[in-house]
């Protein structure tokens, strides 16, 4: 009897171990899941797919939720199989071991062709709506995506347009959207226009996009691509056609010439002695004042509408409750300190070449 007493502590002492590794677990999977949750993003810039605002999103979230209620439905039928089976045929003492199925080949025909039926049914449509948001129509407008480290450039081939960090489009206008990397893999994702897609160096592969309404959305890298992948984010503006032009022809214009002897000039030449030519690209009214960076040399966000642009530093800032002016400034004082790993470096600027800079900077719309 001893014996009989010792195995039974021994097993329930065992009992309490698992149930204890197993609440550990589900704890563990708890807090996951809140930590991830806390990482989807500012309420200004939600990163969902479930509020699409074009055809293209459309798509995926029609897809999505029939696929949605079929695997809900196999969850509760499974579980609830596992449970009548916990119930129905727990372990006793007077209990005769169940009849097994195995071998019973209609059963087995049963359960191999039901799976492959809902498989085949999900199948279909997904491989077609694959295809089709991939493959740009006739009548696209081609904007070409380049990503960097760590933000993404935008190239509009028809009128030479270079901008960053914001991607500007006409509403109702099918985009198709060229996208390309200068570096490592990114991927380029605005859940609430489609999907994500890669941008591999040396290639060129393509992403439909389409807005019905005008508004901002918000996108982001999803591809681990180094220190400041978090700090990887972009911004989609559409516009109604008129509004769009209106943008087109400002963009096509130089930025001014500063005049000798204001704030904007002494910008401008801090701007120069600094070395920030050998990066960045500006336009100006005066073409003897132009800088244009050389081809093979790195390439930095084109500075021409700086100002026309309301984020910057990869579309990070500025921050909540942060001014514009501030957040350049913080910017212009410590680049690597606000994004890890930036390849703008820490030039050492004054905090007067800094007023001064903003000050030459905003003059640039």
């Amino acid at each position: 009897m001893k014996l009989v007493g010792n195995r039974q502590s021994t097993y329930d002492a065992d009992s309490m171990a698992f149930t204890r590794q197993r609440l550990t677990r589900l704890l563990a999977l708890v807090g996951s899941t809140l930590l991830i949750a806390s990482c989807s993003g500012r309420d200004e810039q939600p990163l969902t797919t479930f509020d699409p605002a074009g055809p293209f999103a459309d798509r995926i979230d029609g897809l999505f939720w029939p696929v949605f209620w079929i695997a809900t439905v196999v969850f509760v039928l499974v579980q609830g199989a596992i449970v009548v089976a916990v119930i129905a045929f727990r372990d006793k003492d007077s209990r005769k071991e169940p009849k097994q199925l195995h071998g019973n080949a209609k059963l087995e025909v049963l359960w191999t062709v039901i799976p492959a039926l809902i498989l085949a049914v999900i199948a279909v449509p997904s491989v077609s709506a694959i295809f089709d948001l991939t493959e740009c129509g006739p009548d696209a407008m081609e904007v070409e995506v380049v990503g960097h480290q760590w933000w993404f450039e935008f190239r509009y081939p028809d009128t030479g347009i270079d901008t960053a960090n914001t991607m500007v489009i006409p509403v109702d206008q099918e985009v198709c959207a060229q996208l390309s990397s200068e570096d490592v893999v990114h991927n380029f994702w605005i859940p609430s226009l489609n999907g994500k897609r890669y941008m591999i160096p040396g290639q060129t592969t393509e992403l439909r996009l389409q807005a019905d309404e005008t508004g901002e959305f918000w996108g982001h890298c999803a591809e681990f691509c180094g220190l400041s992948h978090s700090l990887m984010r972009v911004r989609v503006i559409a516009m109604e056609a008129g509004d769009y032009q209106a943008w087109v022809d400002g963009q096509l214009q130089p930025a001014p010439t500063p005049v000798e002897g204001t704030p904007e000039f002494d910008g401008w030449t801090v701007f120069q002695s600094k070395g920030c030519t050998q990066c960045h690209t500006v336009a100006l009214d005066d073409d003897a004042g132009s800088n244009i960076v050389a081809d093979g040399a790195f390439q930095g966000p084109n500075l021409t509408h700086f100002a026309s642009r309301n984020v910057f530093a990869g579309a990070i800032l500025p921050e909540d409750g942060e001014t514009y002016d501030q957040a350049l400034k913080r910017w212009l004082a410590d680049p690597p300190n606000v994004k890890p790993g930036s390849f703008m470096p820490n030039l050492a600027l004054t905090e007067q070449e800094i007023d001064v800079l903003i000050t030459w900077l905003g003059s640039n719309q």
